[in-house]
């Protein structure tokens, strides 16, 4: 009987977070940036932490070729970037500050690469929804290189979304699953502006 109440209480807890899933894109407060600034494990890792982030997914954007994989993909034949769909309240955070937030955990200062990850998959790039975001990604990387506080010229591109491939299971949440996983990310305070 006490099996049965917690498969019971299991199941409505699993459908209750299916069901919010389905529903939260709806609201006028949520909103889902694509991000690509290297090796995606890292980069959902620090975003995951963000208040008012709700939601992270790695996958593929950017690419010609319908349905890639990570093999078609890390061969940087397909034209996709390793990136990060970024689901958040943007009553709790907005998107100037996880974009701040996003020059900050990764070099965009980098053409092609992060540290030892090379090729076109570990740009830096940002994948705007609408008019409004990519008024914003322009805005930040203005404030960016006026900062002065990065060594040399932003290489991080501005594109509209076409497609999000999501990345093959092990890869989501890799970096909570494997906590000693590689990771090139990480906070530059140095870089905050």
């Amino acid at each position: 009987m006490q099996n049965k109440i917690l498969i019971t209480i299991f199941m409505l807890f699993i459908s209750s977070k299916t069901f919010a899933k389905k529903t939260y894109n709806s609201a006028d407060n949520i909103e889902t940036i694509i991000l690509a600034g290297g090796c995606f494990w890292g980069v959902e890792e620090l975003f995951r932490q963000v208040e008012g982030v709700i939601d992270t997914e790695v996958g593929y954007t950017g690419g010609t070729i319908e349905n890639p994989n990570y093999e078609i993909v890390s061969g940087g034949l397909s034209g996709h970037a390793e990136s990060v769909k970024i689901i958040f309240d943007n009553k709790k955070i907005s998107l100037e500050k996880i974009l701040k937030f996003f020059f900050t955990i990764h070099d965009p200062t980098q053409l092609n690469r992060q540290q030892n990850d090379i090729g076109t998959q570990y740009r830096s790039e940002i994948f705007y929804q609408n008019s409004d975001q990519e008024q914003v990604a322009k805005k930040i990387i203005k404030l960016a290189e006026e900062s002065g506080l990065f060594p040399s010229k932003i290489e991080t591109k501005i594109s509209a979304f076409t497609k999000f491939y999501p990345a093959e299971k092990y890869h989501q949440d890799y970096l909570v699953k494997n906590p000693k996983g590689y990771t090139c990310h990480f906070i530059r305070k140095e870089w905050v502006f």
